[in-house]
């Protein structure tokens, strides 16, 4: 977030300093003639607009969460050689929803505008991350080549004209407990699926997700149920247990694949008493597939843009 006043719109409460680009000698605003300004329309759910000849931006997240400011540029500094001029930016005045205190967000799309694009003469639209199971573990968001195991699998990325900017992968079936589950391909093929850092909970296809749903059941009879909680309808009490055994989940890929979850990023709980299946189902077979960040936890997630790759390796991190 930018510097923001109570004039300005709605701020919230960040835990890095808040950027101010008055103390900036290298930071400028994009005017409303920019040709810059016209790439907002590039960008996926950003309105480009004008407030006395500066470019303004608008955009709505898919959880409601929003953020309109000014479209500036600044000299990105990410190491002492790795520096970038002109490195196009939104500035937020006016932003609410659950941002929880961070200090902007990141974009790693295909779109003109993400970082990713802006970097690529440098890292060749190359970069990697890994997740944390918990906040007092450590990840790694790492761009171009030099942090990339060998034992990472790759599959193919494959683009949606209904969605460019997004990276669309093949799920091609589901594992629990060691056994692929009676799926068709075909449901996952419907509507493809994107893989997304942005996403919390994976999003599954009706049909794999009542099939993954009836299994995980059958197999933790032994654990009491409790009440669901919003998208997340297969819930335990496990507040008498010391120990707790979970059947694995599995995913297949194209490419022939296949990808253990971490146990983190398939009971996912706010409390002892209340620790849920990771997983929602969407409403329509129609619905575009979400493989999300829970279940993306402990990977290393590597996206070789292009070279229309991406990769999975175990281990990236705790």
């Amino acid at each position: 977030m930018c510097r923001c006043t109570k004039s300005s719109g709605h701020c919230y409460k960040q835990e890095e300093p808040i950027f101010d680009p008055s103390k900036s000698t290298t930071y400028s605003n994009i005017t409303c003639k920019s040709a810059l300004c016209s790439q907002l329309r590039s960008a996926p759910g950003i309105s480009p607009g004008c407030s006395t000849s500066t470019c303004i931006y608008a955009t709505q997240y898919g959880d409601k969460s929003f953020s309109i400011g000014y479209f500036g540029q600044e000299k990105l500094t990410l190491t002492s050689n790795d520096v970038f001029n002109s490195f196009l930016f939104g500035c937020g005045q006016n932003n609410r929803g659950l941002f929880r205190g961070s200090a902007g967000l990141l974009g790693l799309g295909r779109g003109k505008l993400s970082i990713v694009s802006q970097t690529a003469q440098k890292y060749g639209k190359y970069f990697s991350y890994c997740l944390p199971s918990s906040s007092s573990s450590t990840g790694h968001l790492t761009f171009g080549k030099n942090r990339v195991s060998s034992t990472v699998k790759f599959i193919p990325l494959s683009i949606n004209s209904q969605g460019p900017s997004f990276y669309f992968i093949d799920i091609t079936g589901i594992s629990v407990g060691g056994r692929q589950l009676s799926i068709s391909s075909s449901v996952f093929k419907t509507a493809g699926t994107i893989i997304d850092s942005g996403t919390v909970i994976t999003r599954l296809p009706p049909a794999a997700y009542k099939a993954l749903r009836t299994t995980f059941r059958r197999q933790m009879t032994q654990y009491p149920m409790a009440q669901p909680t919003s998208v997340l309808d297969t819930c335990y009490d496990l507040s008498s247990y010391s120990t707790v055994t979970i059947p694995t989940i599995g995913f297949f890929f194209n490419g022939n694949t296949y990808i253990d979850i971490d146990a983190s990023g398939i009971l996912a709980g706010s409390s002892a008493s209340q620790f849920c299946l990771a997983f929602a189902g969407n409403s329509n077979a129609s619905d575009v597939g979400i493989f999300g960040s829970v279940q993306q936890g402990t990977l290393d997630v590597v996206y070789d843009v292009a070279g229309g790759k991406l990769g999975f390796g175990l281990g990236g991190c705790a």
